[in-house]
């Protein structure tokens, strides 16, 4: 199983199959919008802004599990990422993360090395342009931090 054999959800119900992103760089968050690291929606931005012409791809996963800080419905959190923040990269569907109702892509990323139930929002993953995890990076890390990472599964075209 790949990060690519998923389908999901936009925010207005229509289906986006993970396959469409093969072959670049993607970095995958759950967020949300009452949280202490929402601001990081800046910083994804400007990864967006930076890397998205050469092959990186956001895609943000809002989720309401950690201290119900996610609690509009799908329209509300767009519009809350495009006045606050212009964001350009998708901000799919809401989901679960964690447990038993979780979507299956998260399934999927909980149960990758370093394995582990996400622990609060803005928990990051980072693939390379073949599917292969590169890291997880917990809700501390800015995502500006990633920008190096970015840069080196970029460059590589093997």
């Amino acid at each position: 199983m790949m990060v690519y054999d998923f389908t999901v959800e936009t925010h207005d119900d229509a289906a986006v199959n993970l396959k469409n992103y093969e072959k670049s760089v993607l970095l995958i968050v759950n967020t949300a919008s009452q949280c202490g690291y929402t601001p990081q929606y800046k910083g994804l931005q400007t990864l967006a802004d930076q890397f998205s012409g050469q092959g990186l791809e956001i895609l943000a996963f809002p989720c309401n599990q950690f201290g119900q800080q996610e609690p509009g419905d799908n329209a509300a959190i767009q519009e809350f990422c495009q006045v606050n923040y212009q964001v350009t990269f998708p901000v799919l569907a809401k989901i679960e993360v964690n447990g038993p109702g979780s979507h299956p892509l998260y399934q999927y990323l909980t149960s990758m090395a370093p394995a582990g139930p996400i622990r609060w929002n803005f928990t990051k993953f980072l693939f390379d342009r073949k599917g292969n995890l590169i890291g997880r990076y917990e809700p501390d890390v800015v995502p500006e931090a990633l920008a190096s990472d970015i840069q080196q599964a970029l460059a590589d075209q093997s």
